[in-house]
């Protein structure tokens, strides 16, 4: 196993592996030049491994792995490509969720052809909850008419304040904000979940998908990573990605994300059930889940380990093995066989504890 870059995912990534009893890790790509040099486990908390962090792409492409977890920033396709032509399967959270209609996906599926392995896009939302659980738990009905999955998260536990402000754009004016790149962004992942369940269902889309960006605005000081939002800037955000079959919506992706839920216009809310992740089937029965656990005590528990962001990695890691055995090109949840974690190490048969 290869580590692609070293961030909260990267670092929660390598101490899954580590845990993994199919899994070992030989290599580990870093952007950062603080990093380069440095033990892999060390970076990650997860003790001396003997791998050190390179900057070197090319020497770990040349490197003998079987799989390669890819978590930078952003995703560099043309990066990818190279990744997969030298051999080496890749499992990322950065999307290829079902990308078949995606520009660009003519060459990714040239190079996975090429090396002869394959590409696995997973994650949580997107990437799990947005799909592969609503698939699941649509078994359980019968005539399904709407499937809906979304997200209520307090955005002042991500510890990234570059991010948060110059590119979800928390902070700006509403003007601003409604120019976010978030809408494209994320739904370039959003928008395959949206497809993926529709073709599990059985179903086509209309060719065009509906969505909408909502702000909220502090009407008072909140604190957040970035420093204190002012009253009339916006400090909560609502995305909805929704496909339609003739015109009436079919599955509904969308995210909650809020400085909190006080002193908020309009006055959103957490609601009774706080933080969240809930999937609902319309059908016979109905079917709804709800999702806890994904995130943050506190706040100062997610700035220092985020849930949401150790459960992204391990849902990457835990499909490394199904992914390296299946057949080359892009496998997407409708591909390869169930999967799911692993015990404890001192419980795994066979292991020292």
């Amino acid at each position: 196993m290869i580590q692609w870059a070293t961030g909260g995912i990267g670092r929660a990534a390598i101490q899954g592996i580590v845990d993994h009893p199919e899994l070992e890790l030989v290599g580990c790509w870093v952007h950062s030049d603080g990093k380069a040099g440095l033990d892999a486990g060390e970076i990650a908390g997860a003790g001396t491994l003997g791998v050190a962090a390179t900057q070197d792409a090319d020497a770990l492409l040349e490197a003998d792995a079987d799989c390669v977890l890819y978590s930078p920033v952003m995703a560099n396709p043309k990066q990818l490509a190279a990744i997969l032509r030298s051999g080496k399967n890749v499992v990322t959270p950065l999307g290829w969720f079902y990308p078949f209609s995606t520009h660009g996906v003519e060459e990714i599926e040239d190079a996975c052809r090429e090396g002869g392995v394959s590409l696995h896009g997973t994650g949580i939302h997107p990437g799990g909850i947005t799909e592969r659980f609503p698939i699941m738990l649509s078994a359980m009905s019968r005539a399904v008419t709407h499937v809906r999955a979304e997200e209520w998260s307090d955005i002042r536990t991500y510890g990234a304040p570059q991010i948060v402000g110059d590119v979800m754009l928390f902070g700006k004016t509403p003007e601003e904000a409604a120019a976010s790149p978030m809408i494209q962004m994320l739904g370039a992942g959003f928008n395959q979940s949206l497809e993926m369940v529709a073709a599990a269902l059985g179903v086509t889309l209309d060719d065009e998908r509906r969505t909408q960006h909502e702000v909220s605005v502090a009407t008072k000081p909140i604190e957040s990573p970035i420093g204190p939002i002012q009253a009339g800037r916006v400090a909560a955000q609502r995305f909805t990605w929704e496909g339609t079959v003739n015109g009436e919506p079919f599955v509904t992706a969308r995210t909650n994300w809020f400085m909190g839920d006080e002193h908020l216009e309009p006055a959103w809310s957490f609601g009774p059930e706080g933080e969240r992740f809930e999937i609902e089937i319309s059908g016979d029965p109905g079917v709804k889940t709800t999702f806890h656990g994904l995130h943050p005590e506190s706040i100062a528990a997610g700035l220092k380990r985020n849930p949401g962001i150790v459960a992204t990695a391990l849902h990457c890691v835990s499909a490394i093995p199904a992914t390296v055995a299946a057949e080359a090109g892009i496998r997407t949840y409708l591909d390869l066989p169930a999967y799911g974690g692993k015990a404890a190490p001192h419980l795994l048969s066979g292991r020292a504890s």
